[in-house]
């Protein structure tokens, strides 16, 4: 038996609590909780950080982070979040959504938290369908993409086409980072998990509203084996839905959103009163 030391290579977060969680096997929300926990314990936030979770697959994150965690209506878990922040500005507050969550039902709630530049953090699961309540379609379902209620594929003369988040929302002045990754291999996660943790800490620096999206699998839904449901991922998803940073007001040369903003504005006299 050797004496050398036992080195402990893993192990898990403090802030992912130890019970057994309900996902199926290949989804990819056990991989992107470890990643926003293990951000939690690096940062040593977890004692003042409030999660949200609206309804979707992702409503059970309550029972596996250790932070506090609140349960939103269906879509509205920027509005929510929104009012944690604003109650308790020192304290870290994200969203956890899914595509139909955030971009569906939500999607106004989405797109004014961010125009605000609310100080949040959002944690975007996209897996082109609606997970919890039967495989039906998101409005990021591929083109041609069979689901429940598009049994035939998805027809955009009349469903239209998919909304590209990421890209939809660069265009807004309240925004500080955006970010796409996905969790199908180690250096796609160690890549996934960077992006989150700077997501949480742009929120700690007060740079301004920080999402990092997630292109994932539905294996279930998608009625395919975890291996094969990761190969569809890259084969169709990556190449409609590109990995890469969207917007970075710091490495715009920003401080923060409003900075960045009033430089968008400097043509605008209205827009700089008060400024000089």
């Amino acid at each position: 038996m050797s004496d050398k030391e036992t080195k402990v290579v893993f192990e898990r977060p403090h802030a992912l609590l130890p019970v057994v969680t309900n996902y199926c096997p290949g989804c990819t929300h056990g991989i992107v909780h470890r990643l926003v926990a293990e951000s939690l314990d690096e940062l040593e936030v977890e004692g003042r950080t409030v999660g949200v979770a609206p309804v979707g697959c992702s409503v059970t994150s309550y029972d596996f982070f250790g932070c506090d965690m609140i349960e939103a209506a269906h879509g509205r878990a920027p509005a929510v979040a929104t009012a944690v922040k604003r109650v308790h500005p020192d304290h870290v507050v994200f969203a956890y959504q899914g595509d139909g969550d955030l971009a569906s039902i939500g999607m106004a709630e989405t797109v004014h938290a961010a125009t605000r530049g609310e100080n949040l953090t959002i944690i975007f699961i996209n897996n082109a369908i609606y997970g919890m309540t039967g495989g039906q379609m998101a409005p990021t379902s591929l083109p041609n993409q069979v689901t429940q209620t598009s049994p035939y594929g998805r027809d955009v003369a009349t469903a239209g086409y998919p909304i590209r988040v990421c890209e939809l929302l660069s265009s807004l002045d309240g925004v500080a980072y955006l970010e796409r990754v996905t969790v199908d291999s180690p250096k796609n996660i160690r890549k996934a998990k960077k992006a989150i943790k700077r997501a949480f800490q742009n929120q700690i620096d007060k740079k301004g509203y920080s999402l990092v999206e997630v292109v994932s699998t539905c294996p279930t839904n998608w009625g395919m084996t975890p291996q094969e449901s990761f190969e569809w991922m890259r084969e169709n998803m990556l190449p409609y839905y590109p990995l890469g940073v969207y917007k970075d007001v710091e490495a715009e040369g920003f401080a923060n959103v409003a900075e960045a903003a009033a430089a968008r504005a400097e043509g605008c006299p209205i827009a700089q009163k008060g400024r000089e």
